[in-house]
Parts: C-alpha cells; structure tokens; sequence
C-alpha cells in the first residue's frame, strides 16, 4: 500500500477535444471546473479501479517535497537590499493594491512588523501547525509585500492588502507533493493572482528513502522516476485547469524557484536543470542573479534553463521572530518575480488592458532586460532576463 493522489473534476469536460472519453461536446465543457485532489492509500490494483473513475483526470505516487535551501548570505554585504533598485522597483508608482498574492512555503510569522496591515490567510497543509518556525517562508513574503523596517525597503509590491498563507512544507522544511497540490487549489480557488513556490520535488530524498528501505538502487531509481514523471503530469493536469478557469475569472500567475543545484564555482559545466514545480508547463521558473564588476552574473548555484532572472544573492527581508536576515538562492529570487507580478497586475487595470493572468505573464516576461548582464553570461542559464518592474 501507498499514498496515491488522485485528481477529480465533477465537470470534467468530455468531449474529446481535451482528451475525455465520450464523444461529441456537452453542455458541461462551457461550466467552471469543480476540482479537487484526494490521497488514498492503495495497492496498484486499487490505483487502476481509481483511475477507472469518470471523474478521475489524473493519479499519481505521492512524492517528498522540500524547500530549496537557501545559503547563508552575508550581513555585512553593502545594500542587502539592492533587489529593490535592481528590478527597478523604486521607481514604479504602482504597489501592487488590488492583487492577491499566495506564498506556499514553510509558512509567515503574522506578527512580524513587516506584515503590518496586511490580511493574512493561513491555511496549513503540513499538519505541523501554522506559523513560520523555519523562516523560509517569511523572509519570501517580506521580499514580494513586506512594509518597510526601519525606514528601510524590503518589499517590491507593498500595497498588497491580502495575502493567501498555504503552508505546504513543514516545520523541518519537508513535505509531500499533495500538500503541493493542495495549495495551488486553495489558493486558486481563493483568488489569488500570484502564487510564489520556493520549493522543489526531491527526487533524490525519494531513491536514498526507498533505498534505505532496502530496496535494489535499480528499482528505487526506478520507483522514483515513476513518481517524478507522474507528478509532472499531475502538475500540467492542474496548470492545464487554472488555464481554463480563466474564461470564468482573471486567472493565477504560477512563478517557483529554478533550484540551488548547480555548482559553477567548481566547474563551469556543473549545471543542474530547473526542476518540479519550475519545470512544469505554464510556471514562471526564476533563476538567481548575483553583482559584479562587469554587471549582473547567474548565481553557481542557480539551476538552468529558467524562463526569467531575478535577484537572488546576499538579499535581505524579514526574518522569523523580528528583525532581518540575509540570504542566497534561487528562494529570494522568486519572490522578486511574484512581487513584480502583483505590481503588472495593477498596471494592467490602469491602462486598461485585460487584467488577466496571460496579461500579465507576457508583460512580466517582455519587460525583462537582458542588457544588465555580462557578455559572457549564457541566456540558457538566465532566461529572458532580469525581471523588472513597470
């Protein structure tokens, strides 16, 4: 027996042009989508009579998830908050008021001074409480909506009034792909504009487990590229039904992490490709940018082939429990994106262009400038360029 997520749609379309399996189209495929994920523990026999299930679109092995661990960054770096002007932040005059942004992460310490005013909805999906006792998903909201500390500027998009909380990841940072999946549904179904993820599927934690388990490595990779490839379809099977919604609504921007993987700084080559949930169809996927003396560079670490660029070294923001704290990653470069995101979709109900998702995925994605990097830096590795704000 093993975790199975199964995703349902009471109105699931039928008509073969999206795959159903009835021939001819229903009055039902012009209804909004009723979607909702369910774990269940089942042998594979079970897993076939679910999938059996009309209202079934798609099954997949329950994966481990983890946030991408961002490395210490330097407090004594000068101007730990240079993402502001970097995106050009400090010179829009747009704060983001009307957006709802959503962070799936470990979490938000709400009693923290840079969420002051701002309607936080927590919903816990890890079962370990809610509350930010990593950190992680603090110091990510307080870069896309933190309020000024000391008379200093941590958020990009500081007139966000209500913000969706969905805790995916647990206290010690871990958790499971249906907490994942769970979330965006939470968070879609709940408006928001903007969903940030700073997390990945771990499908290395997946084989050392089952391997641990005392499985063969053979068949442990095996079980675990099962689970990957499945998860991968489960996420383009979501993504496909947010796309959809929005001929009912405005939509939701999806922007996640790349990864921390690569290791440039011990050979340039030593490049990892972004992975779930970055990889999947229809997110923006960030990679990290750092300063130099010859313009911006791509983080080592930064994972490769992200659609965007945003900053991503010595970044300083909220920290759990007060104050400020400074870190690297493609983590702290994520948020740079939503909080850009959150500021395009007011721009776009001010200039009076359709205030939807793909409005503002395209603007986020064709204003990026990619003159701010060196020459030498790959475009593989930073994406279209630096995220930059309207």
């Amino acid at each position: 027996m093993s975790s199975f997520i199964v995703l349902r749609d009471r109105k699931r379309v039928t008509g073969p042009f999206l795959g159903g399996r009835a021939a001819g189209l229903e009055a039902e495929a012009f209804a909004p989508f009723e979607p909702r994920i369910e774990v269940e523990d089942v042998d594979h026999r079970g897993r076939a009579d679910l999938l059996r299930d009309p209202e079934v679109v798609m099954g997949t092995p329950a994966m481990p998830t983890r946030l991408i661990e961002p490395l210490d960054g330097d407090d004594g770096a000068p101007d730990g908050v240079w993402g502001i002007t970097a995106v050009r932040a400090h010179e829009s005059q747009l704060t983001g008021t009307g957006a709802t942004v959503a962070v799936l992460d470990t979490g938000i310490d709400h009693e923290h001074a840079a969420f002051e005013g701002v309607e936080l909805v927590e919903e816990d999906f890890s079962g370990s409480g809610s509350g930010d006792r990593q950190g992680h998903g603090t110091h990510c909201a307080g870069t896309i909506f933190g309020r000024d500390l000391d008379g200093e500027r941590i958020g990009i998009a500081r007139g966000v009034s209500r913000a969706l909380i969905g805790k995916v990841l647990g206290d010690q940072g871990g958790g499971s792909s249906e907490m994942v999946f769970r979330g965006i549904r939470w968070a879609v179904d709940n408006g928001a504009s903007v969903i940030s993820m700073s997390l990945g599927f771990d499908f290395p934690g997946l084989v050392k487990q089952r391997t641990d388990d005392g499985w063969p490595v053979d068949l442990a990779t095996s079980n675990a590229l099962e689970a990957y490839r499945g998860n991968l379809r489960m996420f383009d099977a979501i993504m496909a039904q947010v796309r959809a919604g929005e001929a009912f609504g405005a939509g939701t921007v999806i922007v996640a992490a790349a990864g921390n993987e690569s290791r440039r700084d011990i050979n340039a080559q030593y490049e990892i490709a972004a992975s779930l949930p970055a990889a999947a169809e229809g997110v923006i996927s960030v990679g990290a940018a750092g300063r130099s003396d010859d313009g911006l560079v791509v983080a080592p670490f930064s994972n490769t082939f992200p659609r965007i660029a945003a900053p991503g070294v010595d970044i300083k923001s909220a920290k759990a429990g007060g104050g400020t704290k400074v870190l690297s990653g493609t983590s702290m470069a994520c948020p740079h994106v939503a909080g850009v995101a959150a500021l395009w979709w007011e721009g776009a109900r001010q200039a009076g262009l359709p205030a939807t998702a793909q409005t503002v995925a395209a603007k986020t994605l064709a204003t990026a400038r990619a003159e701010v990097f060196g020459s030498d830096v790959d475009q593989a590795d930073r994406g279209v360029g630096l995220v930059t704000a309207p």
